[in-house]
Order: C-alpha cells, then sequence, then structure tokens
C-alpha cells in the first residue's frame, strides 16, 4: 500500500509540473500571431490555396511531441478537440489530458485518505475525472448560447450591409470586426478562409460544422438557396432574425412557466445530500453506518444512482424544445 501511494504522488506531481508548464506557455504563446501572420504570407510563395488552407486548420493536440503523437492514436481524441474548440478554450487538449489525469489522481487519494474503501476511492476518482469533461461542455453550452444570442443582431448587420451597397463579404467581415467572441471569432475564421481562397458555400459549410446552431443552418441555407436561385437577400435575413427574436421570447416565457418544476427538482435533488450533511455532524456513528456496513454501501449505491435517474427523467420533463 504505502509503495502503492508513493507511486500516486510521484505521478501526481509528474501531471501537476507538467500540466502547469503547458497552461502557463499557452498563456504567452505568441508563436500563433506569428504563424497566423506568415500564412497571410504564404501566397506570394508559391503555394497553392489548398495548401495554404491546409496548413491553416492542422492543429496540433499538444506541445509535447510524445503526448501529441498518442493522443492522435486515440480515436475519441480528436473528437475531445472539436469539444475544445467549441468551447472557445485556449489550452490544448494535451493539458486538458494531463489536467484530467491530475483530477482523476487526486480524486483517488483524498477518497483513500478519508474512506480507505477501494470501491468508493473508484467512484471518487472516476468522479472527478469527469469534472474537467463537464466544465467543458458547460463553457461549450453557454458558448453556443451566446453565439446564438448574437446571431439576430449579426444578420441584422449584413443586412444593412447589402442595403448600403456593399458585398456579401463585406457584411461577413463587418461581422468579425465589429462583434466579440463567439459570432465575431467564429465568422472572422470564415473570413480566414475566404482570403485563403475557399468558396463562400464551402467556408459557410465549415461554420455549419464547428458551429451547433440550428438558426445559424437557416442562415447559411437562405443564403445558398439564394446564391442559386436569386432574390433579395437583405430583406430575407431581415426576416430570419426578427423569427429567432420571435422565438427567443416564447422561449422565455416558457422558461418562467417551468421555474417552478426546475426548482422543485433542484430541491429534491439537494436534500438528501443536506440531511446526510447534518447527521454527520449531529450524530456521525447513525450516518457512517452507510458506508462501514457492507449493506448500507449497497444501499447508498443504489440511492445514487436512483437519485441520478429521477434528476434525468426531472431534467426531460421540464426542458422543452421550442
Amino acid at each position: 500500500m504505502n509503495l502503492f501511494v508513493g507511486i500516486t504522488v510521484f505521478i501526481f506531481t509528474v501531471l501537476l509540473i507538467e500540466g502547469a508548464y503547458l497552461f502557463s506557455k499557452n498563456l504567452r504563446d505568441p508563436e500563433k500571431k506569428i504563424i497566423h501572420k506568415r500564412l497571410r504570407n504564404l501566397a506570394a510563395e508559391g503555394y497553392t490555396n489548398e495548401e495554404i488552407v491546409k496548413l491553416l486548420r492542422e492543429r496540433s493536440l499538444s506541445e509535447l511531441p510524445w503526448l501529441n503523437r498518442f493522443l492522435f492514436k486515440i480515436p475519441l481524441m480528436k473528437e475531445m478537440d472539436f469539444l475544445l474548440q467549441q468551447s472557445g478554450s485556449q489550452q490544448r487538449l494535451g493539458v486538458f489530458f494531463l489536467f484530467t489525469c491530475l483530477m482523476f489522481v487526486v480524486g483517488y487519494v483524498l477518497a483513500t485518505l478519508v474512506t480507505k474503501v477501494f470501491a468508493t476511492s473508484i467512484i471518487c476518482a472516476f468522479a472527478s475525472g469527469a469534472l474537467p469533461f463537464l466544465y467543458i461542455k458547460y463553457k461549450r453550452k453557454k458558448r453556443m448560447d451566446r453565439f446564438q444570442r448574437q446571431l439576430p443582431d449579426a444578420l441584422d448587420l449584413i443586412a444593412r450591409a447589402l442595403k448600403a451597397g456593399h458585398a456579401f463579404s463585406g457584411g461577413l467581415r463587418m461581422i468579425g470586426d465589429e462583434f466579440g467572441d463567439p459570432i465575431g471569432t467564429e465568422f472572422g475564421k470564415v473570413m480566414d478562409e475566404l482570403n485563403f481562397g475557399v468558396g463562400i458555400a464551402d467556408a459557410l459549410r465549415n461554420l455549419s460544422k464547428r458551429v451547433d446552431c440550428p438558426d445559424l443552418k437557416f442562415f447559411i441555407i437562405s443564403v445558398l438557396i439564394q446564391r442559386e436561385t436569386g432574390g433579395n437577400l437583405a430583406d430575407l435575413l431581415e426576416n430570419i432574425g426578427f423569427l429567432i427574436r420571435e422565438r427567443f421570447k416564447l422561449f422565455g416565457r416558457i422558461r418562467t412557466l417551468a421555474a417552478e418544476g426546475k426548482l422543485s427538482a433542484i430541491v429534491l435533488i439537494c436534500l438528501p445530500f443536506f440531511v446526510a450533511f447534518f447527521l454527520y455532524f449531529s450524530n456521525r456513528v447513525y450516518i457512517m453506518t452507510l458506508t462501514t456496513d457492507p449493506l448500507g454501501r449497497i444501499m447508498t449505491f443504489v440511492s445514487i444512482c436512483l437519485m441520478l435517474i429521477g434528476a434525468y427523467v426531472m431534467k426531460r420533463m421540464i426542458q422543452i424544445k421550442v
């Protein structure tokens, strides 16, 4: 046991140092701006558009060569890297992977010191290791929601630009210049692809792949159809923006009606933990039976599983899509 604890502490220390180094390096990353500037000058050096776009899209998963090769061999790592990009995280997948391993080790060590039960330690380790992933999912959802809220104003800006006589690409450039993250960042990537020779249709399709927003897909489909059949694109974009705003109003009313159900779900989920916390300080011998007795551990495990199922059912009941 002492040898295992020593190995765990050693791995924890290595991961902590490595993660801190990569995190600080990514914060001070001046190479990204230099590479982006050089890519803009590659066209004058005889490179084809396809080669430039390929260089623009390539993305390493880690600053460490051995870790980069290891991550590329794992099938799900590319999907995780795409999730990081959607969340707007500035850290690479290597930092995220090392931090996940670090949280796994920390959860296991702390649970072992507190409970000294192997099964509990493993459960706590996996729960701690899942925290970075849940945080990235949360950031991704918030970023996509912010994109969706910015989209009506962006469509109005394009419509006004078209009415003022600007080209459609000029309206896209205005969005990249005038709006903040995420919509300004994503439309800035569209303009980068256009500058490197990608067609508008392909650049917009790539945007729809990067951003999980149904309203954006309506905008892109409308633009592609209009380029094939013709019509007044400015009025079309204004109508789409109006429909998106009306949908937001309807969604706000539905959220108000569902607020009572959400509050009830939160109370029902938190109540057992508050009771257990109170009993731990008022009658510790009574509550610790759930962790020391084999039957108590089984009851605790079954109760947690039933609570998770109940939380999922309640979430589905109050989650209304508009």
